[in-house]
């Protein structure tokens, strides 16, 4: 039998007008369940309108429908944290306790994709997106090496934290940023012209930072010119996505804290746990799926991603 879904008292902090035009007339937040030690990685799967996420401190990937409510997919997961469809439908996802990107087959079997840059294996990829021309993009921080919860343990083998671009169909992989301290969530703005990465170093290193960098995108398999785009407080920045116009939203530890284009804060969507990650989904992709805390909650928009 399906949960009931609680309904949330509204809590939008406006800073700009643009921001009422956002939200949907009358909508609110609404928690759809819980049960997770740590929610990560939600993506909204169309063809049952489901949502599927990873439990990534339970070693869990869970699937939450109106109709079945909760249930558990995989477990144990390996520590996946970020997932997306590729081009044929299938699921990707990061694998923090394997140290590489999965996909799931039609036979419903995992296999890994990529496990290593150079020769030497991945820190512990933890959010990835997949681009229209079926390349992942992805970030590689050390937290399944480093943090318990996060991983199986093991040495660092790689001199740094990169984003990384991998072409399934040749099996190429390249560093396409790496002056970044810990990369975390990414998102590609509408036409792939541009690179949002969140940089969570705040959360282990005494001189890290609390911030989202913009890079740009040269010939579809480049990143360059980067710099810092929001400073986002209180908390680190974790997964984010963008909508239709380009408006960024950005995980942070009391809020959806949601930003135009050009910069401007135009307001917060305040979810009573920390923000780890969230999409876009329903059947017109204009609800923001949230994961945060031990839970998954959603709000309905007036904007929508483009897919």
């Amino acid at each position: 039998m399906a949960e009931a879904i609680e309904m949330l008292p509204n809590a939008i902090e406006i800073y700009d007008d643009r921001m009422r035009s956002l939200i949907r007339p009358g909508a609110s937040l609404q928690k759809l369940t819980d049960g997770a030690v740590h929610s990560e990685g939600p993506v909204y799967c169309r063809e049952d309108d489901s949502i599927v996420w990873s439990d990534d401190h339970g070693n869990r990937l869970l699937r939450w429908s109106a109709s079945d409510g909760l249930s558990v997919l995989r477990d144990p997961s390996d520590y996946q944290n970020g997932n997306d469809h590729d081009l044929e439908g299938r699921l990707v996802s990061c694998s923090s306790g394997l140290r590489a990107i999965i996909r799931q087959e039609y036979n419903g079997q995992w296999q890994v994709l990529c496990d290593r840059y150079q020769g030497k294996r991945l820190n512990s990829p933890n959010d990835l997106i997949v681009k229209r021309d079926g390349t992942i993009w992805f970030t590689d921080p050390p937290y399944g090496i480093t943090e318990p919860n996060q991983g199986y343990g093991g040495e660092q083998e790689q001199p740094g934290s990169y984003v990384y671009r991998f072409d399934p169909a040749t099996g190429e992989i390249d560093a396409v940023i790496t002056d970044m301290l810990r990369p975390n969530g990414l998102a590609f703005n509408p036409d792939e012209q541009l690179l949002y990465v969140s940089d969570s170093s705040a959360f282990d290193l005494s001189e890290g930072y609390h911030h989202v960098r913009i890079y740009e995108v040269v010939e579809g398999q480049n990143a360059i010119n980067g710099r810092v785009f929001a400073v986002i407080d209180p908390g680190q920045p974790d997964g984010l996505s963008i909508d239709e116009h380009g408006n960024v939203f950005i995980s942070s530890e009391d809020s959806v804290q949601v930003y135009a284009p050009d910069g401007t804060h135009l307001g917060k969507i305040l979810v009573p746990e920390t923000v780890a990650n969230l999409t876009f989904g329903g059947k017109n992709r204009d609800r923001l799926i949230i994961a945060a805390g031990h839970s998954l909650y959603t709000i309905g928009l007036n904007t929508y991603r483009m897919q």
